[in-house]
């Protein structure tokens, strides 16, 4: 059962954090019990943990954590994108299937629309594989706002909802059942804006319609005309848009972590935060950090490292890498200690709340937990949780019937985390990833800030078992240093989507 820190609690806002302070505070004694509850969580940096638990933030610390990003002279380009109000007869049909998360759904939807306009052909809405993982049937119209993506992408390019009558046989079964000769099946990855040219349209040429599929991953970073990167940019940032449902549940979330609340309990007997007190008090909203906690058993297994979960769960996750992968992970040639000094290595939850503490967050940190399923339950976010007691998801924050139109959904799930992240005063994934990439885009774009984790340093430091809290912290201090979500142009090869600038921005005068 999770532990919720609202019952019986003191709330004050003050403008730059929101403390949250349990009546009668904190005493040595329940320090201690927590330390002994978490033996069995096998803590793997006790050391630092037992530090951790004791820090105490600066006011300074926490003003500059605090503090928004400051202007870095770039603004989002917003010009339109057509130079014609018109648009050119149309050379055929394109669809594509995308495989995936949302995430990388999404990209492919970028993609797609980019190809379309490369090629003057209509897009059909994109058709979402089912997830072989989460298996979620949503569909795109199930995610994202439809009539807003055509809308806005109207003078762009034209995109229907259904083929017409005379290409309604133009299905995934009709292209799942039989080699077709409107299928397009050998696009390379990361292929040119010619390769398009010179292979899919002979194929609209002669039948009208082009199936392109697999699709993720298919058009290259690099070479493209400014137009096309530009247009990739809008569809991300302003096209996709997600269903109103997604939105009002999360605008909900983010107003139950912004501002005091009181618990309730829903009709099976869960306690979440359901009432909003006024706030004309004038102290403003609180502030809150979106973690992505990427530790799921996938990644755990296909990292091939070495969590501390014993014999046991080293078997485990070998016999889960044999299942899924068959045994071909690149990671498993190399030795734990290997992989951590590359950093390769996700960050378990009891070292991003190492992290975290390190940077300056104390324990009045509001964290809102943005992740599908973590690997080890409770026990594993355990260490987290005690670190920073007011971490809040989904569950705790809204009832069951608000929750129920994206229950059992993971691409809805994740949408709602997206929403929220989007809405938080600070972003920080775990580990590198769609959703981390996803976010270091869309928030560079806004110029929000981001933590980006030393993946490399972080790595090193967790293997020194005799380091102290001070040399810790002051390591962390430096090697993240510059990694806030200051702008970095994107170089050759890397994805617009993480990268936006300069593509898709222009400097401001």
């Amino acid at each position: 059962m999770n532990f919720h820190p609202f019952s019986g609690v003191l709330l004050k806002l003050f403008p730059i954090l929101l403390i949250v302070l349990p009546l009668g505070g904190c005493s040595n004694h329940a320090s201690s019990s927590v330390l002994s509850d978490l033996n069995a969580s096998k803590l793997r940096h006790s050391r630092l943990f037992k530090s951790a638990l004791h820090h105490q933030a600066s006011n300074e610390q926490l003003s500059d954590i605090w503090t928004p990003l400051s202007n870095q002279g770039w603004k989002p380009f917003v010009e339109s994108i057509s130079a014609s109000s018109s648009l050119p007869e149309s050379t055929g049909y394109i669809q594509v299937f995308l495989d995936g998360g949302l995430n990388q759904q999404r990209m492919g939807i970028c993609d797609a629309v980019a190809v379309a306009k490369i090629l003057n052909a209509t897009l059909m809405i994109p058709y979402l594989e089912v997830n072989p993982v989460w298996q979620d049937t949503s569909s795109f119209t199930d995610i994202f706002d439809v009539d807003h993506f055509v809308n806005i992408l109207k003078d762009d390019i034209s995109i229907i909802r259904e083929l017409p009558d005379e290409y309604a046989w133009s299905t995934r079964e009709y292209y799942a059942s039989a080699i077709r000769s409107t299928r397009v099946k050998n696009a390379p990855l990361h292929a040119s804006a010619n390769w398009y040219l010179e292979n899919v349209s002979p194929v609209l040429e002669s039948y009208g319609i082009a199936a392109i599929s697999p699709f993720s991953h298919r058009l290259a970073f690099d070479n493209m005309p400014i137009e096309i990167q530009r247009l990739r940019c809008k569809v991300n940032f302003e096209a996709l848009v997600f269903v109103p449902h997604v939105r009002s549940l999360g605008e909900a979330l983010v107003s139950r972590l912004r501002y005091p609340i009181v618990e309730s309990i829903d009709a099976v007997g869960t306690k979440y935060i359901r009432q909003v007190i006024d706030t004309k008090d004038g102290h403003g909203a609180g502030k809150f950090v979106s973690l992505h906690l990427r530790f799921d058993k996938d990644m755990a297994a296909h990292s091939a490292c070495d969590f501390g979960g014993g014999k046991a769960e080293k078997l485990a996750l070998a016999k889960y890498r044999q299942t899924i992968w068959q045994g071909r992970v690149m990671n498993s040639r190399f030795t734990d200690e290997e992989l951590r000094n590359q950093g390769r290595c996700p960050l378990t939850p009891e070292e991003i709340g190492l992290l975290l503490a390190a940077m300056g967050f104390d324990n009045s940190t509001r964290l809102y937990l943005a992740s599908h399923k973590v690997y080890g339950g409770e026990a594993r976010i355990a260490a987290l949780r005690q670190l920073f007691p007011y971490m809040e998801d989904k569950k705790s924050l809204a009832s069951s019937a608000e929750r129920a139109k994206i229950k059992g959904k993971a691409s809805l799930s994740a949408a709602v985390d997206y929403y929220v992240s989007m809405h938080s005063d600070i972003f920080i994934s775990a580990s590198p990833g769609n959703m981390h990439n996803a976010m270091v885009g869309h928030r560079t774009y806004l110029s929000m800030k981001t933590i980006r984790p030393n993946m490399v340093l972080l790595g090193q430091l967790f293997m020194n078992k005799s380091m102290s809290w001070s040399d810790f912290q002051e390591s962390v201090i430096e090697g993240q240093r510059n990694r806030l979500g200051e702008i970095k142009e994107r170089k050759p090869k890397q994805s617009i989507y993480t990268y936006p600038v300069p593509d898709c921005v222009c400097q401001q005068r």
